[in-house]
């Protein structure tokens, strides 16, 4: 198999900001706190800052995500992914910004505001944020470290 030649830096966060506005659904990972694991598939909506994402309140994820805090995002196929690992913090529909619950239902054809008992949403604030494609891409795939973009 033949590689592409690997993509820049510039190109590479092009195209994880990409990946960020038009996909709709997220692999998202937490863990209880013995460390049980949880994976889930997840619609959010990026604000060009952090993750805004809706789960039932008393889901294993909706649990680890208010009481840990600590996540991690996957985007993509195994050839061509994108990792965010990341910090939440637990928001009610009145603590959401001007909006955002419109375009989170708009965005993702899901509008927990409707739902009772009321969904929690999360806000997700990337830390670390990776993306690689192939074997020549892994030495670069950090694009983010500290919460602070790189290059």
């Amino acid at each position: 198999m033949t590689l592409d030649a690997p993509r820049t830096f510039d190109q590479r966060r092009k195209d994880t900001l990409a990946r960020f506005e038009n996909d709709v659904d997220v692999w998202v990972s937490t863990a209880d706190g013995t460390g049980v694991p949880c994976l889930v598939p997840l619609s959010f909506l990026w604000d060009g800052r952090t993750f805004l994402l809706s789960t039932a309140r008393a889901s294993p994820t909706a649990r680890n995500l208010h009481t840990h805090g600590r996540v991690r995002l996957a985007f993509g196929a195994t050839r061509d992914v994108v990792l965010v690992e990341g910090t939440s913090t637990t928001a009610e529909v009145a603590d959401l910004g001007p909006g955002e619950g419109a375009a989170f239902a708009v965005k993702t054809g899901f509008d927990p505001r409707d739902i009772r008992p009321a969904y929690p949403y999360f806000r997700i604030t990337p830390v670390r944020i990776q993306a690689w494609r192939e074997v020549n891409e892994i030495a670069g795939r950090d694009l983010m470290k500290d919460g602070r973009w790189l290059g």
